[in-house]
């Protein structure tokens, strides 16, 4: 776990705008070198030399998440442009979901690639350079709220989401002897533009053209769930707030809770009723495995 973060290099997928720039703000502010990897160079050239503005070390490199060369080109820049990596924000994120007979393959496909295989990819690529300097780190990967509980018509966003949360809790085992810090960032609604994510859209899975509902089960309501959120940078602050005291889950809506207890409200009476259960009387009384739950094994 990092405990100065002064110096150090933060590489942040989407980070041109929304709640990657948010994060690379704060970090800036904490005196970090930040790296804007995003698939939109623009946008990125123009938030980098906004944040030189703030006096804040910044560049940007272009990085398609969903390609596993392309990030570690980045990763390359990255390291050329300040050295070392500390921590990576796997960020970048896209939103596709509706009626269950709308969602079209290449929706899955775009949605599982970014936001999914993106955050593998990002893992994969920064952890031997991370132990390879020895200075500790931090992986801090984005989800949500949907990777806690799945409401209807969101099931490829909330799928990938839940995935996320899941690789986190692994990795975070995993690399806690190494000194790498692990992060899952679930917030809820927050004022950035995801439900235009459609807008960097790569031509293989249909293009920037496409229409999709996003985080809502219109167009017209994913709007306003989001433009409805919270300002980004109320999430970059509790993100580095939360890595400083070694948080696993990151959230900003505390107001979500009761969501999350209905839904493990659920889980555990169907652990009761399994119990219970007549078919399952010959195996309740054994004893419970702990096999799955250390890693060592």
């Amino acid at each position: 776990m990092i405990k100065d973060f002064r110096g150090k290099t933060a590489f942040i997928t989407g980070g041109a705008s929304g709640i990657g720039l948010s994060m690379a703000r704060t970090f800036g502010r904490a005196g970090m070198n930040v790296v804007l990897a995003d698939v939109d160079m623009n946008t990125a050239k123009a938030a980098a030399e906004q944040l030189a503005s703030e006096q804040i070390k910044a560049v940007p490199v272009f990085c398609d998440v969903t390609e596993r060369a392309g990030m570690r080109q980045a990763a390359l820049e990255a390291i050329a442009a300040f050295g070392k990596v500390h921590v990576v924000c796997n960020n970048a994120g896209v939103a596709v979901g509706g009626p269950i007979d709308t969602v079209r393959d290449k929706d899955w496909d775009w949605i599982i690639d970014v936001n999914l295989k993106g955050v593998v990819y990002g893992t994969e690529t920064f952890v031997p350079l991370i132990k390879s300097h020895g200075e500790g780190g931090h992986i801090v990967n984005t989800a949500s709220m949907a990777g806690m509980f799945s409401p209807p018509g969101m099931e490829p966003y909330c799928a990938t989401k839940f995935a996320v949360v899941a690789m986190s809790e692994g990795w975070a085992g995993q690399l806690a002897a190494d000194n790498i810090g692990v992060s899952v960032l679930c917030p809820g609604f927050v004022k950035t533009r995801i439900h235009e994510s459609g807008r960097a859209r790569q031509d293989r899975y249909g293009g920037s053209g496409e229409v999709d509902p996003g985080v809502g089960a219109t167009r017209d309501q994913a709007a306003q769930n989001v433009l409805n959120g919270i300002d980004p940078d109320i999430v970059g602050n509790r993100v580095l707030e939360a890595m400083k005291a070694g948080e696993l889950y990151i959230f900003t809506h505390p107001s979500m809770r009761p969501f999350v207890e209905m839904r493990f409200q659920g889980i555990m009476a169907a652990f009761d009723a399994a119990y219970q259960s007549p078919s399952l009387a010959s195996v309740k009384d054994l004893p419970a495995s702990t096999t799955l739950l250390t890693p060592d094994n």
